[in-house]
């Protein structure tokens, strides 16, 4: 008896090493190596590179309960089935993948691909996802998900759900548009104020370059004026006093040329007529542009300051028409 127990420890003891194997709770190398990498997380750096393991589809499910789709899947890190409702018409991707991330904290991937590899926009509606079969990953784990096929509805039945599905918009809208219109009243109003900030003093510094501009266009149009009085003069001196008007004809023949060449070398130059108004505007601009380049001020930026600020007043003044929004006119006419 002794013996046997003798033979008994011994063989026990040639048995330790393959018990050793599973020490820190990893298998021994013949262990399946899926099971390895969805499972025991700790031996990952022992065995080798992590990899996505392709699960079956009966660990991700859906089914159609009262009309919605409803997905059941594996918490990665509870071991635990949950099941999440969407609502295909308005619910996406993105927001699938997150309500599945803020049911599990230790979820840090979750993705969705087509079966041929492509990844699936987080903006794509679930309705359109679930008409085909996909690929969702969580973490390393890729599961195959294949929705099942909806019943064709017949086209009364169709029109139908359309008319209902009208419906709950409208009233969707009607239920939030006063809110809606309230946020956007308010983000305008702040973008105003902002803009405003912005150009007080781009509109300090412009108006001090206009008023400069104006005096140097208003003193070239009394230095024109006292020329023009200096030229009547002097042919009238030389015309009566000095010389005869056989002689000076000739000489006011040629400046009245002469006159007329420079307007049509304005013209070729500017490729407008030789207008007083638009001269003078086009002086003003002249002088405007060249003190503000010495002066540093940005007209590019002022110029985009102002249409931002005319697009602004223009939204929220299109914001606070109640026929667009089908508000009642005594609850827009308060806030004006």
């Amino acid at each position: 008896m002794l013996a046997g127990l003798g033979r008994a420890l011994r063989s026990g003891r040639r048995q330790l090493p393959g018990l050793l194997g599973w020490r820190d709770g990893c298998p021994p190398p013949s262990a399946p190596q899926v099971g390895l990498w969805r499972h025991a997380g700790a031996c990952r750096g022992r065995e080798g590179a992590p990899y996505s393991s392709l699960v079956p589809s009966d660990e991700v499910t859906i089914n159609y309960r009262h009309g919605l789709p409803v997905i059941t899947l594996v918490l990665p890190t509870r071991r635990e089935r949950c099941q999440f409702t969407v609502k295909p018409v308005v619910t996406t991707v993105g927001a699938f993948l997150q309500d599945v991330q803020r049911e599990d904290k230790g979820i840090e991937r979750a993705e969705v691909f087509a079966t041929d590899g492509s990844k699936v926009s987080d903006a794509m509606l679930m309705e359109v996802l679930l008409m085909n079969d996909f690929k969702l990953v969580i973490n390393n784990t890729a599961y195959s998900v294949s929705p099942p096929v909806k019943a064709k509805l017949s086209s009364e039945h169709a029109t139908e759900m359309e008319d209902i599905k009208s419906l709950v918009h409208r009233l969707f809208v009607a239920l939030h548009v006063e809110d809606h219109q309230i946020r956007k009243e308010r983000e305008l109003l702040q973008k105003l104020d902002h803009l405003k900030g912005e150009l007080l003093p781009l509109e300090q510094m412009k108006a001090r370059i206009m008023d400069s501009a104006d005096a140097k266009t208003s003193r070239l149009l009394w230095v024109g004026l006292a020329l023009m009085s200096t030229q009547g003069g002097a042919l009238a001196w030389l015309t009566w006093w000095v010389y005869s008007w056989d002689i000076m004809e000739p000489v006011t023949y040629f400046i009245t040329y002469g006159s007329a060449m420079a307007f049509y070398a304005y013209f070729i130059l500017t490729k407008q007529d030789y207008i007083y108004p638009h001269a003078k505007d086009r002086q003003f601009l002249h002088y405007f542009y060249r003190k503000s380049k010495k002066q540093r001020f940005n007209v590019e930026r002022y110029n985009k300051l102002k249409d931002d600020l005319a697009e602004a007043e223009e939204s929220l003044r299109r914001l606070r028409q109640p026929l667009h929004l089908r508000l009642p006119i005594q609850e827009i006419s308060d806030k004006d």
